[in-house]
C-alpha cells in the first residue's frame, strides 16, 4: 500500500519560489551585463565613451538588483503592518459615538513609533447598572505593556456586565492582572515593579456618578463653571502593589447633568513637558473647551500635546470624553443575575 509523503509546511507568507520571483529580472540583467562586458568588442575599447557605457550598464543592473531585493521585504512589511493594525483595533477597539444616551469619544497617543496602542487602556460599555468606563495606565509604555493591557481590558469587558458593584469589578481586574504576571514568566518581578493604575466610573441612568480609583488621576467635569476635577473618596494603591481590601471603597461623586461632560485621562497628559521643562496645561485647555464636542475635544487635546512637546512624548497618553446631551432617566433594567434566575435574557 502506497503512503503519501507528508508535505513540509510552507514557511510564513508566500512560498519561497514566489519570494524569489522579484529577484529574477535584475539577476538576468546583471548576468547579461557581465556577459556583454566579457564578449562585446565595444566593452574592450579604451575610449571614454566605451567606459561610460560599460559603467552605465553595470550601474543599471545594480540598481535593478537592489530594487528587486527590496520589493519582497517591503510587501512583507506592509502585510505585517496591516495585521498589527487589525490586532490593535481588536485590543483597543474604537468606542461607539453614542452609548446609552451618552456621547462618547476616546483616543490614545503612543510613544512607540507606528503603534496605535501603548501602555494605556480605556473602555466604555453599557450595562444593566449604567454606563461603566475604565481607564488605566500600565507601568512602562509602548509595546512591552500590551500583555497587561489585554488582561485588564478583557477582564473588564466581562466583569462590567456581571458584577453588581464597582468593588467586584476591581477584584476581577486584580485577579486578571495577577494571573497575567504568573503566566508571563515563571519568576515574576517584584510587585512594586509590575502595577497598573485604574479608574472605574459608573454613570447611572439618573446621572449619579460612582468612582473607584487605584492610583489613577480623577476625571475633570466640564460644565458652565469650566473644568473642575472630581474630588472625594479614598484612592487605593495601583493594582499589583498591595492586595485590595475585601470591600474596595466606591465613592459617589455627584450627578452628571445634561450638557456636562467628564474627561478621563492618564497622567501622561498632565506630565508632558516642553523643551523648557514646562508642564502641559490640561486644565486650562479643558476650561476653554467646555462646549466642544467630545470627538473634537480629543483631537484638540492631542494636537495641543504634540505641539507642546514638539512631537516627542515621554509617555503614552489616553483620553476619554463622556458627555450627557440630555438623555432622560428611564427605568433601571434588572441586573443580569436576577434576570438569569427568572430565565430572562440578559440585556
Amino acid at each position: 500500500m502506497l503512503r503519501s509523503r507528508p508535505r513540509t509546511p510552507e514557511p510564513y507568507g508566500r512560498p519561497r519560489r514566489r519570494r524569489l520571483g522579484p529577484l529574477l529580472p535584475p539577476v538576468l540583467w546583471g548576468a547579461a551585463a557581465v556577459l556583454w562586458q566579457l564578449t562585446s568588442p565595444l566593452a574592450r575599447r579604451d575610449g571614454a565613451a566605451a567606459r561610460s557605457l560599460t559603467a552605465g550598464v553595470f550601474c543599471a543592473g545594480g540598481v535593478l538588483l537592489v530594487l528587486g531585493a527590496r520589493r519582497g521585504p517591503l510587501k512583507e512589511l506592509h502585510r505585517a503592518r496591516e495585521v498589527a493594525r487589525a490586532a490593535q483595533q481588536v485590543l483597543l477597539r474604537p468606542l461607539p459615538p453614542r452609548l446609552d444616551g451618552l456621547t462618547v469619544a476616546a483616543g490614545q497617543l503612543s510613544v512607540s513609533e507606528g503603534a496605535a496602542v501603548g501602555g494605556d487602556l480605556y473602555e466604555a460599555v453599557a450595562t444593566p447598572y449604567g454606563v461603566r468606563c475604565v481607564i488605566g495606565d500600565v507601568r512602562g509604555h509602548g509595546i512591552g505593556a500590551l500583555g497587561a493591557v489585554a488582561a485588564v481590558l478583557g477582564s473588564f469587558r466581562e466583569a462590567a456586565h456581571d458584577e453588581p458593584d464597582l468593588g467586584g469589578v476591581l477584584h476581577r481586574l486584580e485577579r486578571a492582572h495577577a494571573r497575567q504576571l504568573r503566566e508571563r514568566t515563571a519568576h515574576p518581578a517584584p510587585a512594586a515593579e509590575e502595577f497598573v493604575t485604574v479608574l472605574l466610573l459608573e454613570i447611572r441612568r439618573d446621572g449619579t456618578l460612582l468612582l473607584a480609583s487605584c492610583g489613577h488621576p480623577l476625571p475633570y467635569r466640564l460644565g458652565p463653571e469650566g473644568a473642575r476635577r472630581l474630588t472625594g473618596g479614598e484612592v487605593l494603591p495601583p493594582l499589583g502593589v498591595f492586595p485590595l481590601p475585601a470591600e474596595p471603597p466606591v465613592h459617589e461623586a455627584g450627578t452628571l447633568r445634561p450638557g456636562e461632560a467628564l474627561v478621563l485621562h492618564t497622567d501622561g497628559a498632565e506630565d508632558a513637558r516642553d523643551a523648557a521643562g514646562r508642564f502641559f496645561g490640561l486644565a486650562e485647555l479643558l476650561a476653554d473647551s467646555a462646549r466642544t464636542a467630545p470627538a473634537a475635544l480629543v483631537r484638540r487635546v492631542h494636537t495641543a500635546l504634540l505641539r507642546h512637546t514638539g512631537g516627542r512624548l515621554a509617555d503614552d497618553v489616553a483620553l476619554m470624553v463622556v458627555r450627557d446631551d440630555g438623555r432622560r432617566p428611564g427605568p433601571r433594567p434588572e441586573p443580569c443575575r436576577a434576570r438569569s434566575a427568572a430565565r430572562l435574557p440578559c440585556p
